[in-house]
């Protein structure tokens, strides 16, 4: 019954995540022709719905994550058993989200991406997001101020949007789920492997990071 409510939540906190990753850039594009204030609205958008989901899941589950999860699962703060069905939920979750803001923004429930985001600067930028959530986060976790996370992820988040070329997907199921419409926040079907790749290779590196910056966990205050 717990791996089902933990189940539940990443997959609700992950489709929740990506319509409003997909949503907000559909609205933006609806209101504005401005690019930069475009990726100011879905930023923002983003930045505070991780902070809100978080707050509203984290005594349940809410990595939303598989890069998290996986990290999770190294550290020995959830099984394997867990970390899959985890994954599975945000896998799940994600692809739900897009559809839903597909809907709700009266496209087609699935429309495939054609945004090809390719190029090593992308890449690169790919792992810089990623490590760099996964040590606010597990920086947060080791350090024992695990009610600073919601604030903390969000606002990485919205700030890495500006400061990475890729904007900062940063996580396999988001950039799953982001090929399924083709919006602004699209991703193309063949961009996804690499963007995939480099995330682990982020999280991988963040992990021994952590492990070098925290090697004791402290309790929660």
């Amino acid at each position: 019954m717990t791996l089902t409510r933990t189940a539940l939540a990443e997959l609700v906190g992950t489709a929740f995540l990506v319509a409003t990753v997909v949503g907000s850039g559909v609205m933006a594009t609806r209101l504005t022709d401005d690019v930069g204030l475009q990726l100011l609205i879905n930023s923002t958008a983003t930045g505070a719905v991780l902070v809100a989901l978080i707050l509203a899941l984290q005594p349940v589950s809410a990595a939303f994550n598989p890069v998290v999860t996986l990290v999770e699962l190294v550290l020995g703060l959830v099984g394997a058993r867990a970390a899959a069905c985890h994954i599975a939920a945000q896998l799940g979750g994600g692809v739900l989200g897009a559809v839903l803001a597909n809907l709700m923004f009266d496209l087609d429930a699935v429309t495939i991406a054609s945004t090809q985001r390719d190029g090593s600067h992308l890449l690169i930028a790919e792992v810089v997001a990623t490590l760099g959530l996964v040590v606010i986060i597990f920086g947060s976790v080791r350090s024992g101020r695990t009610e600073t996370i919601a604030f903390a992820v969000g606002g990485y988040i919205a700030a890495a949007y500006w400061f990475t070329s890729s904007t900062s997907f940063a996580n396999p199921a988001v950039t799953l789920a982001r090929m399924f419409s083709d919006t602004f926040a699209g991703i193309a079907p063949a961009s996804v492997p690499l963007f995939v790749l480099m995330q682990l290779i982020g999280g991988a590196l963040a992990l021994g990071l952590v492990h070098f910056l925290y090697p004791t966990p402290q309790e929660s205050t």
